[in-house]
This record gives structure tokens, sequence and C-alpha cells, in this order.
């Protein structure tokens, strides 16, 4: 049969969280702080981001005001966001409540449109944007480990 827009958006959402804590998971506590270069964010900053854009679209997507998005360029980790258990468990909790917020919303509000930063958006594109969003930095996930020497692949 054919797949919902909630089971669509839902397992989407679903396996890219799954990869992302696998790749978390598989690296080691001292990369979650370490700097690769000059310009380079550690895994703490980049699961920090993710978090922030994941709760921010939830709050979108259940009819709440998102609230202001950070000024000033690349979105850092605030002081003891930097532990692979801490920045693992933040990530998980942000994850579970997404999916939550998922479940409790109609098949015909996926179709609805919101106004969000980028114009106006089904919620499932915006979930959609969630998703990808979360396998493009678990991208840059799989590139630490590979900076780190693990070539390994993590994905049950």
């Amino acid at each position: 049969g054919w797949m919902t827009y909630k089971e669509m958006a839902r397992g989407g959402f679903a396996q890219a969280s799954k990869r992302f804590l696998e790749d978390l998971d598989a690296l080691p506590e001292s990369a979650f702080v370490q700097r690769f270069g000059p310009a380079t964010r550690t895994v703490a900053d980049i699961v920090y981001e993710v978090n922030l854009v994941n709760k921010h679209v939830a709050m979108t997507l259940r009819g709440e005001e998102p609230f202001a998005w950070p000024e000033g360029g690349w979105i850092t980790a605030p002081e003891g966001f930097d532990s692979k258990s801490v920045v693992t468990e933040a990530f998980r909790s942000t994850s579970e409540m997404v999916l939550s917020t998922l479940e409790g919303l109609s098949e015909e509000q996926f179709l609805e449109l919101q106004a969000t930063d980028q114009g106006e958006k089904t919620r499932l594109q915006q979930c959609q944007f969630m998703s990808m969003h979360v396998w493009y930095h678990s991208g840059q996930l799989n590139f630490i480990q590979t900076l780190l020497g693990d070539s390994d692949w993590h994905w049950s």
C-alpha cells in the first residue's frame, strides 16, 4: 500500500536520526571537542546546531512561535555541552521529541502551509528539510571518523 505523509515524514526522520546516533556512538570521547583546523567546528558544535534546528522546526510544526535564531554566524556549543554522553543524550532526546511531535499531527496537517524563515512550506517539506539536515551533518561525522583513522562502517 501507499505510505502516508506521516509515515514518510516519521520514517525519514527516524532513519536519519538512527544513523546519526550510530555515528556519534562510533566516535571517541576526544572527538567531541577536537578542532581539525582554524575554521572547523567540533562534533559538539555540529550536534548543538542540529538540535537547535530540530527544536525550531518542531515548534513551527506544532504551531508555536519558534525562538529567534541566534545571531553571529556558525552555531557553537555552550559551555558544558562537551562530552560524548551529554551530546549524544541531547540529540537522542531532541529526536524523540520531534518524532512525538510528528506522531501528534494528522495526515492532513502534513500538507498545510506554514510560514517559515524560508517562506511558506508544508509540514512535509519542513520534515524533509530536517531529515536532509541530519543526513548532511551525518556526513560530516563520517568524515571526522576518517580523519581519526576510522574507516569502518558503523551503521547496523
